[in-house]
């Protein structure tokens, strides 16, 4: 199997991502015990004197291919409650680490 990132960038309606987060939460980690999510986060805060970039997160998934990956993540109630407002699917090959 592929180890896919995928980027998520947020809409700016930061009360509607509040209020679907625990429901996004309890879908992702319902893939991680599975072991199809490997690690998922938010973007922090830009370290000073780098440019801002839009709110999104960081998800390495575990799949067959891309569009396995698209249609797992078309059910993650952020998007389903319009809080992704754009999403990349890229192949990622770790060469060291837990996923190497």
């Amino acid at each position: 199997m592929t180890v896919f990132a995928v980027e998520y960038t947020y809409d700016t309606r930061t009360d509607l991502r509040d209020e679907v987060r625990p429901e996004h939460r309890r879908y992702l980690s319902g893939l991680h015990v599975a072991g199809i999510l490997l690690a998922s986060g938010p973007y922090t805060a830009p370290a000073e004197g780098l440019s801002a970039q839009p709110d999104g997160a960081l998800l390495l998934v575990r799949a067959d291919d891309a569009d396995h990956v698209a249609r797992l993540l078309d059910q993650d109630p952020f998007q389903l409650h319009g809080v992704v407002a754009a999403r990349t699917v890229r192949p990622w090959l770790p060469v060291f680490g837990p996923w190497a």
